[in-house]
């Protein structure tokens, strides 16, 4: 049930696992506040009072990022590169052509096309980032025990303290030196799997510029969709 505050709306999901009164605002859920199952109502109307300079930001990026992923028109971003999309009737899996990809074309009742998009940069987000992190793994001397490709949509990349590697597969659609970024930071976690000052100086070290590609994920990560 959509809730309003002030010409806010937003949504309330209760959560058994939530410690504390949480808000988020991303494309999927728009403006949700997490409760803890025994909160009550009047905490997220709270929150979202509280939080409004913040809420209003996020909800500024968002459209800013709707506007420039829409002002692709029929191309999609690849690594720096630019891929026209051409639609093909009867196809069911995207194909790259040089300097364009192939996929289905709409249909009424079929499926998105945009999902056999998405499986496309899956598969091709295994492919890139596994030789990538081999070689970051080589020169650090370090090791990792699997990668897995998903979708998250709250970080772009971890690291367990079994050395098992995830990667959002939407770095792809960001430019290849931000890629490498999240690869490096990523391996230094190998090695200090905190944020602390010892981690920022062993990044600085590995990837010295690391806050630029930072900074562009900062601003540009909205526009990383399909």
């Amino acid at each position: 049930m959509t809730r309003v505050e002030g010409d806010i709306s937003y949504r309330v999901r209760r959560s058994d696992r939530a410690r504390r009164v949480r808000v988020r605002v991303d494309e999927q859920h728009g403006v949700e506040v997490v409760l803890p199952r025994r909160s009550a109502e009047r905490e997220a109307a709270a929150a979202i009072r509280q939080l409004r300079p913040w809420i209003e930001r996020r909800i500024a990026e968002l459209e800013r990022a709707r506007a420039q992923v829409a002002a692709r028109g029929a191309t999609v971003p690849y690594l720096g590169e630019t891929l026209a999309l051409i639609a093909e009737p009867g196809r069911s899996r995207v194909h790259r052509r040089g300097e364009t990809l192939l996929v289905p074309a709409p249909m009424p009742d079929g499926p998105d096309p945009r999902e056999a998009l998405e499986r496309w940069y899956r598969r091709r987000a295994a492919a890139e980032i596994a030789p990538r992190l081999d070689a970051a793994t080589a020169q650090a001397g370090s090791y990792y025990s699997k990668l897995t490709i998903r979708g998250q949509r709250t970080r772009w990349a971890s690291c367990s303290t079994t050395g098992g590697m995830s990667f959002n597969w939407r770095l792809l659609l960001a430019p290849a030196p931000v890629l490498d970024y999240v690869v490096w930071h990523e391996v230094c976690h190998l090695e200090v799997m905190d944020h602390s000052p010892r981690f920022w100086a062993l990044l600085a070290d590995r990837w010295p510029d690391y806050r630029v590609h930072q900074a562009w994920l900062r601003a540009h990560g909205g526009t990383l969709v399909l």
